[in-house]
């Protein structure tokens, strides 16, 4: 049976954390997602310069992968999703941190911050697992080249034209609303312990892998290792969380994706 959550007079945090904690609690969060995009950017120019580094690649059509070779995508996938969903927990985690602090003030028992981080970074995790043993075929059909780039206007068409319908689902809204609201998250799934803050981090993240998977897959269609893009739909995940008309924003930038996926279809099908 779950554990019911404690007593509402027992959460709410009457003040927030302090300067000095909430530097403590960005920085944190600033040097993980720092250390993944330090990583992605190393990896975008040693594909560049193969000529330079002896840089790992994925194989093409008949030839085997071995189990380095799904572990080096697997790294791949989750150091990307590590670098491009850690900004946007600031908001949840800095709540999480304020609860902490305020059932240390009633000299109640807390967990560190970093477990319930450790938690949402295992949901990603899992999805990149999933990510990669959906690019795998995708390199065996010769649907990606061995720079990560679509092969295939039909494939990237349909893609960006799914990631778009969706952005319009009612699965996409409850994701989006839980992920928005820190606070009423924690409220209702708090749990005891560090076994409860690690499954609360783990919950949370299903809920952004829930809210955010196709906008990761839309890398297929615009290339896996595209630096921009990897940059435009990170920026595009915290403004979502962020902006006060998140449904606007959904609508709008479904029905980019879906005529932008809807031209490339039609391009497959012109020649």
């Amino acid at each position: 049976m779950a554990e019911a959550p404690p007593p509402a007079s027992t959460m709410t945090a009457p003040g927030r954390l302090t300067a000095r904690e909430y530097l403590v609690v960005g920085g944190g969060l600033t040097g993980i997602a720092l250390a993944g995009w330090s990583y992605m950017f190393y990896m975008a120019w040693a594909m560049a310069n193969m000529d330079k580094v002896d840089m790992w690649m994925p194989p093409m059509g008949d030839v085997a992968w071995s189990a380095w070779d799904f572990t080096m995508l697997f790294v791949m996938w989750a150091t990307m999703m590590v670098a491009m969903m850690t900004p946007s927990i600031l908001p949840m985690v800095s709540m999480f941190a304020t609860l902490n602090r305020n059932r240390r003030a009633r000299r109640q028992s807390y967990t560190p911050t970093f477990i319930f981080v450790a938690g949402y970074l295992v949901a990603w995790s899992g999805f990149s697992v999933l990510a990669a043993a959906a690019q795998w075929p995708l390199h065996t059909a010769g649907l990606l080249n061995p720079m990560m780039d679509s092969r295939s206007y039909l494939m990237s068409g349909a893609v960006l034209m799914a990631a778009g319908i969706y952005q319009w689902t009612p699965l996409k809204d409850a994701c989006l609303t839980s992920c928005r609201s820190p606070l009423g998250f924690l409220l209702t799934a708090w749990r005891e312990g560090t076994g409860g803050a690690l499954m609360m981090g783990i919950r949370h993240g299903i809920y952004c892998v829930g809210c955010c998977w196709a906008l990761m897959l839309v890398l297929f269609a615009v290339g896996v290792m595209n630096m921009l893009w990897v940059l435009l739909i990170t920026a595009f995940v915290v403004l979502e969380k962020i902006l006060p008309a998140p449904a606007v924003l959904r609508a709008v930038s479904g029905l980019g994706l879906v005529v932008w996926g809807g031209y490339w279809v039609g391009l497959y099908f012109s020649f």
